[in-house]
């Protein structure tokens, strides 16, 4: 049984979300005449591009007990995801986060250390959240949290595959500003090559194991043992290696009004295809198209084309989809 085959719902994303304050209007921090509450966090957003294709989707985390923490918890049951295994510790606060817009690039500003996701630990398996996934979604930002943190990712990751309960998918999802002990290299790569399904960007292989990953081709050769590895390259193309070979689909033309949450939105399409069972290459669209509509808006989520215009896309011939790409 392949690791595609065996993706069911619900899909169970493991992970912390903040809350976000954002310059409203767009303008350097220091400038902005004023802030914007939103929500940010990689693996509720995999959630709700979920619930948006109408697979079952379940966020498991844990918030303070306060109004940050109720409003996270609000738009994230809102968009259609199941936050039963959210947990509220009324000892720690929700993770926050401020954007910086600037020309060359937004920054980021983090104020999440100590937070209530960052004291999770392995002891999450047990609850009923997790055990009745179909598949567990992760990504590189949990382990780089905490010790607690860390060791629920391996405890996930523990088993050989083919006596996991069920599969992990795993977005590498590298965070510079959160691995100041150097160890992101050595300990992302160890997970990625305990996943069933990975995720990772060209640019983001070559920071992190070296400038001589020249393509995909190359991911793949570091990382043979995951069943199904997505290597993205930007807007250029996505391949996908499942076993079968290597699948091939190039990015459609977008107006990108900001590149976060693309990635997580990119994850959530793939994995509602694979749950559908459309073939390798259906999902790969699916995961174009999903990350299109993130790269559409300001924040993390933006509304997904009209259904029929996603079926028409993904039927189309590949010549279709190239003049589209």
């Amino acid at each position: 049984m392949t690791a595609a085959s065996r993706v069911r719902p619900p899909v169970v994303c493991v992970g912390e979300t903040m809350a976000a304050l954002v310059p409203d209007p767009a303008a350097p921090l220091e400038e902005a005449a004023g802030l914007g509450v939103r929500i940010a966090g990689a693996e509720s957003n995999v959630a709700v591009y979920l619930a948006d294709h109408g697979v079952p989707a379940r966020w498991v985390s844990a918030l303070g007990d306060d109004p940050f923490g109720r409003r996270i918890l609000g738009e994230v049951a809102a968009a259609g995801v199941d936050v039963s295994g959210v947990r509220t510790d009324p000892h720690r606060p929700t993770g926050l986060l401020v954007k910086d817009p600037a020309p060359d690039a937004t920054r980021v500003h983090y104020y999440r250390r100590g937070s209530a996701a960052s004291a999770l630990t392995a002891d999450v398996l047990e609850e009923d959240a997790v055990r009745t996934a179909g598949l567990v979604h992760l990504s590189g930002i949990t382990p780089a949290l905490s010790p607690g943190c860390r060791a629920l990712v391996a405890a996930l990751l523990d088993p050989s595959p083919s006596q996991r309960p069920r599969p992990v998918s795993f977005d590498v999802n590298h965070r510079p500003a959160l691995w100041t002990d150097g160890t992101a290299p050595e300990v992302l790569l160890g997970f990625a090559r305990r996943a069933d399904i990975v995720f990772v960007g060209l640019d983001e292989a070559q920071a992190l194991w070296g400038g001589e990953l020249k393509d995909a081709e190359a991911v793949r050769e570091l990382l043979p043992e995951p069943g199904v590895l997505v290597v993205k390259d930007g807007g250029t193309d996505a391949a996908a290696f499942d076993g079968t070979g290597v699948h091939r689909v190039p990015a459609r033309r977008v107006d990108v009004v900001e590149p976060v949450g693309a990635g997580d939105a990119f994850a959530a399409g793939f994995l509602a295809g694979l749950i559908r069972g459309e073939s390798t290459v259906r999902a790969l669209r699916l995961g174009h198209l999903t990350a299109g509509a993130a790269l559409g808006v300001t924040g993390d989520h933006g509304p997904l084309p009209d259904p029929a215009r996603i079926a028409g896309l993904l039927d189309a011939t590949v010549r279709e989809w190239a003049a589209e790409s």
